[in-house]
């Protein structure tokens, strides 16, 4: 997936532990440890809101987009239209 999550760079700047950041916006410490992964498909908007106002930073400081042209021919090719 291009989107990568940057979660662990913006812990180690700040140098808090994930589990008082889980902790302190009220996810618990698997569903954390599953976004600093990257191991999710998603993630809601209050809950990125919740990790921008705990870490004060943008949600551009949490997450990356890895681009591959590859990835839009390999949509194109897949789709009907």
């Amino acid at each position: 997936m291009p989107v990568v999550v940057t979660l662990d760079v913006a812990l180690a700047r700040r140098k808090l532990k994930a589990r008082a950041l889980a902790a302190e916006i009220g996810l618990s410490e698997t569903q954390l440890s599953l976004l600093r992964s990257g191991k999710v498909k998603g993630i809601r908007f209050d809950t990125l809101a919740r990790l921008c106002a705990a870490l004060k930073c943008k949600p551009a400081d949490l997450l990356d987009y890895d681009f591959d042209p590859a990835d839009l021919e390999r949509r194109d090719e897949g789709s009907d239209a």
